[in-house]
This record gives structure tokens, C-alpha cells and sequence, in this order.
């Protein structure tokens, strides 16, 4: 690891390590030997960025964990979005996956935001499934009883 790390500096690289879900680790030892990486540096420059990124349980963890906790520069929770955050957000994901459209008509968007709470993985999965079911069904717009429906796994 140190070679790869020193290896990436010299090439003007940033080396990030990324645990996603990072509240589902359940050995503390493991979050200690994460926490023994950090200590690669040259020059007072970290040779590793660290991001763990998980549920708020997550917080609790690091908590406990002193030592980590005194190496970590930075904590952010994500709130839930609200209403019209959200209608954004759905459409600029579907920016990304390549379309303009508007598939997500009338209150679909709404529902999804009341059904999600506003969380984005669930956003995401409720939107997944609107879109397997409108697939399915071959609709080319997801309106709210769709929404409503996938939301609450009706429509199969």
C-alpha cells in the first residue's frame, strides 16, 4: 500500500478509499486498522483520503471511537430533501441516465417525496421501480397512482 500511495503522489494522483454502508461493520477492529491507514503521509501530506459514508448509526460508531474520531477533518449528514428538492433531484438523475424528458408527470414526484420521506436511496429505489413497472406496462410517464403503487410494492 505504501508504494501504491507514494506511487499515486508521484503522478499528481489523490488516493481515496470509499466504505460505503460503513455503519454495517460490526468488528470496531476494523475501523481501527482504517484508522492506521491515515498515518501514511509525507511532508504533512495525507497520502490517503478516507471517506466512510453510511446510516446514522454511523455516527454513533465513530463516537465510541475516539482515536478515529480525532482523524477524521470532516462529518456531514444529509438531511432528507424536501418536496421540491426532490423533484429535482429525480429529474437530474434522469439527466444523467440521458433524457430531457418529463416521465415523472402530475404528482408523481410529490408522492415518491411522501412515500421516500424524503431519503434519496429510497427516492432511488422507488424510482427504480416506477420505472421497471412503466416499462412493464409500456408507459412512457409515471403519474402519482403509479408512484403510490410501486412506492408500496402493489404493482408487480
Amino acid at each position: 500500500l505504501n508504494q501504491r500511495f507514494y506511487e499515486n503522489m508521484n503522478k499528481g494522483k489523490d488516493t481515496v478509499l470509499i466504505v460505503d454502508e460503513a455503519q454495517a461493520i460490526r468488528d470496531l477492529m476494523a475501523f481501527e486498522e482504517l484508522r492506521l491507514l491515515l498515518n501514511f503521509q509525507l511532508n504533512n501530506r495525507f497520502l490517503l483520503t478516507l471517506l466512510l459514508i453510511g446510516q446514522p448509526e454511523l455516527r454513533e460508531k465513530i463516537d465510541e471511537l475516539k482515536q478515529l474520531k480525532q482523524r477524521l477533518t470532516l462529518s456531514y449528514h444529509l438531511n432528507p430533501l424536501n418536496k421540491e428538492d426532490t423533484e429535482k433531484y429525480i429529474a437530474h438523475r434522469l439527466g444523467i441516465a440521458g433524457t430531457k424528458e418529463k416521465i415523472f408527470v402530475g404528482r408523481a414526484s410529490s408522492t415518491i417525496w411522501e412515500d421516500a420521506g424524503g431519503v434519496p436511496r429510497m427516492i432511488n429505489s422507488i424510482c427504480d421501480m416506477c420505472l421497471l413497472v412503466g416499462y412493464t406496462k409500456g408507459l412512457k410517464e409515471i403519474n402519482a397512482d403509479i408512484a403510490k403503487r410501486s412506492a408500496h410494492g402493489l404493482d408487480q
